[in-house]
């Protein structure tokens, strides 16, 4: 629970703020950039929310943030708004909020299929989450797109007798995991027509994204929409196996077609899909830009 005593110099006045437990992981800004925003190292409230859609998006980051950082001076209905989650985002696409410290507050989303629910990625395991994926039809398969964001998949897997799917290169951070991938090679059809597995090294060697429907790609660390340079990127920074894989890796990403980026770090966009490929294109060379130039 946020800590007004801790309560960070940025703020401005009002109810919401964010105390210095925060580890600046971008998740408030995704859900509420118009009341969030990045101080260096930390969050900030740098606009009180005075309407309600955005007192909504505004508890929605207080409910996700996975450090409990972000606070109210007044009573608020945390409880109440909870009831929103996991978020749709489009169609049967969900985003799961309540992101773990565990995985530095990366996203996790569930997708409701015919033949099996699916969660990718991990968010904290919590009572209120269990309970709403049971009602939405339990979870078949967690697929983690790679080692750092596994946070509680393991109990998630226990709850609900679920497979967990990761990388062999990655295997060690979930090492009794029931499918294990192997190599560069994507994993089509290998869960039905509607899925496709893609091996991305570069962020880590075992480093994978998930394509469902052709439209939507859930990312990881892959690849994230920018959303103040309004586009693609690629964080180089945070490349922890090798940046010249991960080149090659979103090279490959252009023999398929995909609307949305669902990123693990980082926002999500909605693109045209033939948008989506000109800034995939426009990304790989500033990728290889910026190989020349440190």
């Amino acid at each position: 629970m946020a800590d007004l005593s801790k309560i960070v110099k940025e703020n401005i006045d009002g109810n919401f703020f964010v105390d210095s437990t925060c580890i600046n992981c971008d998740t408030c800004r995704q859900l509420a950039p118009n009341s969030f925003a990045d101080a260096g190292d930390n969050s900030y409230v740098f606009n009180q929310p005075d309407n309600t859609n955005g007192i909504i998006s505004a508890m929605h980051a207080l409910l996700s943030c996975p450090t409990g950082s972000i606070g109210t001076k007044e009573k608020n209905n945390a409880k109440e708004i909870m009831n929103d989650f996991p978020l749709k985002i489009d169609n049967n696409v969900y985003y799961c909020g309540f992101n773990s410290r565990e995985s530095f507050g990366g996203n996790s989303y569930f997708v409701q299929h015919k033949d099996g629910n699916w969660l990718i990625d991990s968010p904290k395991y919590l009572p209120y989450l269990v309970n709403k994926f049971h009602s939405l039809g339990g979870i078949k398969y967690i697929f983690l797109t790679h080692r750092d964001d596994v946070a509680d998949a393991n109990t998630y897997a226990k709850e609900f007798k679920a497979q967990r799917i990761i990388h062999k290169d990655d295997l060690k951070a979930m090492p009794d995991s029931e499918i294990v991938i192997e190599g560069k090679i994507a994993a089509a059809e290998m869960f039905g027509s509607d899925f496709t597995i893609i091996p991305t090294p570069g962020h880590t060697k075992g480093h994978m994204v998930f394509l469902y429907d052709n439209k939507y790609l859930f990312t990881g660390d892959h690849l994230f929409y920018d959303r103040d340079a309004k586009h693609l990127g690629a964080f180089k920074d945070h490349c922890w196996y090798s940046w010249d894989e991960q080149i090659k890796s979103m090279e490959n990403l252009l023999n398929y077609s995909f609307a949305w980026v669902l990123a693990g770090h980082g926002d999500r966009v909605h693109l045209d899909a033939g948008l989506m490929k000109k800034q995939l294109i426009q990304l790989i060379e500033n990728m290889k830009l910026a190989n020349t130039t440190h």
